[in-house]
């Protein structure tokens, strides 16, 4: 992309200004995710927008875990955070943890205890958060707060051996109980957890918080452009107070941007895993998820999802984005590269009386219509095939152009079909229509160019393979399940979030060993294979997107 069409935004501007003054001769970034849980649609636009940028200059991008609260983290989370980065396209310079740097936090400590910035507070949690005060009321200081260095020392480098109980003593900065930004008032740097971490084991007894480490990690690093969400614009002035304090080897410089969160979700990680652990769904990567596991499991692609925040670009102004726009940046992805096929996802038998019983006609369709590079399929058809049984009206309305006794339609790929007699069992249900095809409109004959209103799609009921079919839809079935402090999100799931269709059938294509995973169902929408089976052994069918916005067209109504 030439450098005047590139899209910018206040962080890439800084940046250039950054490397075209000389502060840095290298961009340096980092994805820097907690352990503690999936990956989800919001994370996707971080790790975007820290790729880039260092991609676009020439610069490093680190992977670094900020693993420091063992008792919600663990490999399982970091393995499948890896899997994430990849999937979307992107590799890291270094991997890194904060964890790496265990040692040297703690040394830093010491040297806050030594120069009388930092100081062990040995009240309860309850009574530190009761002397914190509120946006409207200064704190009050802790009585330990005047601890000397010496005595402070001492009991921090016993806390370090081990020597004491969970939330007996915590070592907090001391800066200004009276400042108007709650993060200063003295912040909380170490509490005592004896827990077994997943990467060091049980040799620190004490772990840093969040704050403390996430900031002295990127100088440790030398990070130049520590990008975060809004969120932690409050927290900036500790960031720095920290690196300013400290023999930190360089002062990353961190930028705020609005995070993205979508509608008819939710997307924080501890709501995540309540949906989780109380079986609201079918795990992390359950395709009604907002997780990059999920919405891969769902088919959506990396390609449309860079695309997504691409297109959106990077603000300082948090809103939620409409869930149909991620939707259609995926279904213009697809719309591009996924081939076509047919499938029947509720079908009703047709018998073409004048076909001749017991063959197979073999006939040529497109892969994709816009993408001929993509060559031809072989369909098979036969003289029973299925239909939708909504492709079929009994007593229809006006302007319905599909199935219908007397009617005529083309089916897809072949040729013209007449309805001549409808077949029903003892309590009146319609079992099958017996239809008659007109030879002549097959492709090639003099009868090809001959036009009928409606078009539908088919299945030979004797090569069309059994499939399961999983419709999803919204996890929830309000824009923000969050919206009203006064219910529990939980309230507002979606009761039709999933449909299964156990009857559905797919062209022999669609099953190929070399079959793509991603595919157009003509007429229904986006398709991807699961890994997963069916209880009785069928291949498995999620429904990606379908073929238009449908719940655009509802709220308008």
């Amino acid at each position: 992309m030439d450098e005047s069409t590139k899209p910018t935004h206040f962080i890439r501007n800084t940046v250039i200004r950054d490397l075209e003054s000389g502060k840095h001769s290298q961009v340096v970034t980092r994805f820097p995710p907690e352990p503690n849980g999936y990956l989800h649609i919001g994370h996707a636009k971080a790790i975007c927008l820290n790729f880039a940028m260092a991609a676009e200059f020439g610069g490093r991008t680190h992977l670094r875990f900020d693993d420091t609260n063992p008792l919600k983290e663990n490999e399982d989370f970091a393995q499948a955070i890896m899997e994430d980065v990849r999937w979307l396209g992107y590799e890291w310079d270094e991997l890194r943890h904060a964890s790496d740097y265990f040692q040297q936090l703690y040394e830093w400590a010491l040297h806050l205890i030594d120069t009388g910035l930092a100081y062990v507070d040995s009240q309860d949690a309850e009574a530190i958060r009761a002397q914190r005060g509120t946006l409207t009321e200064p704190g009050v200081n802790s009585p330990y707060r005047d601890r000397s260095p010496a005595e402070n020392r001492t009991l921090f480098e016993a806390m370090r051996a081990g020597d004491f109980e969970e939330g007996t003593h915590v070592l907090r900065a001391r800066i200004d109980m009276g400042s108007p930004n709650l993060n200063l008032r003295d912040p909380v740097m170490y509490r005592i957890l004896k827990a077994t971490h997943h990467r060091t084991g049980d040799s620190w007894p004490i772990y840093p918080m969040y704050d403390w480490a996430h900031g002295n990690s990127d100088a440790i690093e030398g990070i130049t452009h520590s990008l975060c969400t809004l969120e932690f614009e409050d927290h900036r002035p500790l960031y720095n107070w920290f690196l300013e304090n400290i023999p930190a080897p360089c002062h990353p410089q961190q930028i705020e941007f609005a995070r993205g969160n979508l509608s008819y979700t939710v997307m924080s990680k501890r709501r995540l895993r309540e949906l989780v652990e109380q079986g609201h769904v079918d795990g992390w990567d359950d395709p009604r998820m907002p997780t990059l596991a999920g919405l891969r499991r769902r088919g959506f692609t990396p390609t449309g999802i860079r695309r997504f925040w691409e297109d959106l670009g990077i603000s300082k102004s948090d809103s939620i984005i409409d869930l149909g726009v991620l939707e259609n940046a995926i279904r213009n992805d697809l719309n591009e590269t996924a081939p076509r096929a047919m499938a029947v996802l509720d079908p009703i038998k047709v018998v073409l009386t004048n076909f001749p019983e017991g063959e197979t006609e073999w006939l040529e369709a497109p892969v994709h219509p816009q993408q001929p590079d993509m060559g031809t399929r072989r369909v098979p058809i036969t003289r029973e095939i299925w239909v939708e049984s909504h492709d079929f009206m009994e007593e229809p309305p006006r302007k319905f152009f599909r199935l219908k006794p007397g009617g005529e339609v083309r089916l897809r790929n072949a040729f013209i079909i007449l309805c001549n007699d409808v077949i029903k069992n003892a309590e009146g249900q319609v079992t099958e229509l017996h239809c008659s095809f007109d030879p002549d409109s097959r492709s090639g004959m003099p009868g090809a160019d001959r036009r009928v209103k409606g078009t539908i799609h088919w299945v030979s009921a004797a090569h069309g393979l059994p499939v399961e079919v999983r419709l999803y839809d919204r996890l929830f079935a309000v824009e923000n399940p969050l919206a009203d402090k006064d219910r529990n999100y939980l309230e507002f799931l979606n009761p039709e979030s999933l449909k299964v269709l156990n009857r559905a059938v797919v062209e022999p294509s669609v099953l190929a060993p070399d079959a793509s995973a991603n595919f157009q169902f003509e007429r229904n929408g986006y398709f991807v294979r699961d890994a997963a089976q069916a209880a009785d052994g069928r291949p498995v069918f999620n429904r990606t997107v379908t073929l238009r916005d449908g719940w655009a067209k509802a709220k308008k109504r």
